[in-house]
């Protein structure tokens, strides 16, 4: 069961990823990254870890994969790269990903972590959330201010850009 569900989420997660990288339209693609994201928190909760789990989903899709689709309505950009596309390129990077993936599954699966075992104590929450308050508070305070510059800067750039239209449509 457990083998099955791994599958799923790793296949879901690693589709997403792939159409987040291909997509026309960066806002399909802001959402696609949000199931990579989502795909992440399942393999944490496939790990026992729900904590992290709950922290990757809050903070990575619910904090930055929003912050992207904003910036990117915001800015009202459709494509930021015009570039022609080289279908042999293309074909060439999808074969060298899936020989990579092969190979590092095959490294993985032939491992032997499946038969590690621990006899280390379970990790309790609140120590977690008492490190990230007492020791790693002045990271989470940069990271919420560069999150709020990169908003206003959007911000900014969009209302730029509106500016430049209405002084066009005036003259």
């Amino acid at each position: 069961m457990v083998d099955s569900l791994f599958l799923g989420i790793a296949v879901l997660t690693i589709v997403s990823a792939i159409a987040a990288l291909e997509m026309r339209s960066l806002v399909y693609g802001g959402i696609a990254l949000m199931g990579t994201l989502g795909g992440i928190a399942g393999f944490f909760i496939l790990l026992d870890s729900p904590f992290v789990a709950l922290f990757q989903i809050a903070v990575y899709v619910g904090s930055i994969a929003v912050l992207i689709l904003f910036t990117i309505m915001l800015v009202k950009r459709e494509l930021i790269f015009q570039k022609k596309e080289d279908t042999k390129r293309r074909y060439a990077g999808i074969g060298l990903m899936l020989i990579v993936m092969i190979s590092l599954g095959a490294i993985v699966f032939n491992s032997g972590i499946s038969s590690i075992t621990t006899e280390e104590p379970a990790v309790d929450y609140r120590e977690i959330g008492e490190d990230f308050l007492i020791y790693y508070w002045p990271a989470l305070v940069a990271m919420a201010l560069v999150l709020a510059g990169s908003v206003t800067g959007a911000m900014i750039l969009a209302r730029r850009h509106d500016e430049v239209e209405d002084e066009q449509r005036t003259d």
